[in-house]
């Protein structure tokens, strides 16, 4: 039988004839290199995640292209690229939706972390019942998860992302969360001020490839209509620019928050539809976010996640920048004196420690007084 690889975009099986390099995928037309043989520890993580997808796809199976035209939309049952899995949620006419993505990279012990799933399980509960978040329009997606629709690879991820914004209209409020690892790769295209994408690590990035700062914005910043508002809360490695928005809120050297405008040296315009896109994430560019370790049990969380799950439970309708400095004192002070207050904090029942220095960013899709506009999902 012939090898096979998936297609780094759109994630259908190819056939690799022998000797080939690169393969060409015959639904989106996108080159896939072919990658070698791993060998030693390396191969034995890159078979797990094979083992992983080859339950998720039939081999031999053709995929549905992602990348949909704009009279396309997503939707369950039918067939073709339209397609949704039957366990995703209707969205359609929910004014509040949410894709909770936690990736442990569990059997893969250079990267494994402990404290992703922790970390979706608590936005969950948070979204549930500080912001009447309904669960039937939450999106779950974990290693862990039995449904093969639900593991984060990154096929799914990006249809999940699809799903996020797809029939979004006014008054609506979407939430992307995303607890994992994220990467930096130097830039190609010449639309990074500091010549880095950021990307997110999907669980099989090593086998099928990271997913870039370019894409995350094509895919759930762009098509915001007036009247949408997106916030994503993102717990990674270099993700201070995760989603590729112009401005940047830094903190000025005699503490207040200023907006940067970070727009594009090749002067391409990454805002969205009329929408707004607000990213709160766990660091700047050059810095990492780490997991933490929770005393009680011994349980992980991320640092970023429950620095801002902390603010916002103290200071129920807080403003932006109350927020931000909430979760930066949270994170200088090793968890603060006291835990979560209320019944989120019951639910946690935990006191954390922090031993990371990282700075939790602001970014926008347009700028506004962070003093004076509530935050609210």
């Amino acid at each position: 039988m012939a090898p096979k690889t998936l297609c780094r975009r759109c994630g259908a099986y190819l056939s690799v004839p022998s000797g080939v390099r690169t393969v060409t995928c015959p639904i989106c037309r996108t080159v896939t290199p072919v990658a070698r043989r791993p060998h030693g520890v390396h191969h034995a993580a890159v078979g797990f995640i094979k083992g992983l997808i080859s339950s998720i796809v039939s081999p031999g199976a053709q995929q549905p292209p992602l990348h949909l035209s704009s009279s396309e939309s997503l939707r369950p049952g039918g067939s073709g690229g339209s397609q949704l899995p039957a366990s995703y949620p209707r969205a359609r006419g929910c004014k509040k939706r949410a894709l909770l993505v936690g990736i442990s990279y569990a059997g893969t012990s250079k990267y494994e972390l402990k404290g992703t799933v922790n970390d979706v399980n608590c936005m969950s509960f948070m979204l549930r019942q500080r912001f009447n978040f309904p669960s039937d329009c939450i999106l779950v997606m974990t290693q862990e998860d039995k449904d093969p629709y639900k593991v984060p690879t990154k096929y799914n991820l990006r249809r999940a992302m699809r799903w996020l914004v797809d029939g979004a209209s006014y008054g609506d409020s979407l939430v992307f969360h995303f607890s994992g690892h994220g990467v930096q790769k130097l830039d190609t295209n010449g639309d990074e001020v500091d010549g880095y994408d950021e990307a997110l690590c999907p669980m099989d990035f090593e086998y099928s490839g990271v997913i870039l700062d370019d894409e995350v914005n094509a895919t759930i910043v762009r098509p915001l209509g007036p009247g949408v508002t997106l916030h994503a809360i993102v717990d990674t490695c270099h993700s201070g620019t995760i989603l590729d928005l112009p401005y940047l809120c830094r903190i000025s050297r005699t503490g207040y928050w200023q907006w940067e405008n970070h727009s594009r040296p090749s002067g391409e315009t990454k805002g969205t539809n009329g929408g707004l896109a607000i990213s709160i994430s766990g660091c700047s560019d050059s810095q990492t976010s780490e997991d933490t370790t929770v005393l009680s049990g011994s349980i992980s969380t991320g640092a970023m996640t429950y620095s801002f799950i902390k603010a916002v439970e103290s200071e129920p309708g807080t403003t932006y920048g109350r927020l931000l400095t909430g979760m930066r004192a949270t994170i200088r002070d090793n968890g603060g004196e006291f835990g979560i207050p209320g019944p989120i904090g019951t639910f946690f029942r935990r006191v954390i420690t922090f031993s990371c220095a990282q700075e939790p960013q602001l970014c926008a899709s347009e700028p506004f007084d962070i003093y004076r506009k509530q935050f609210v999902l």
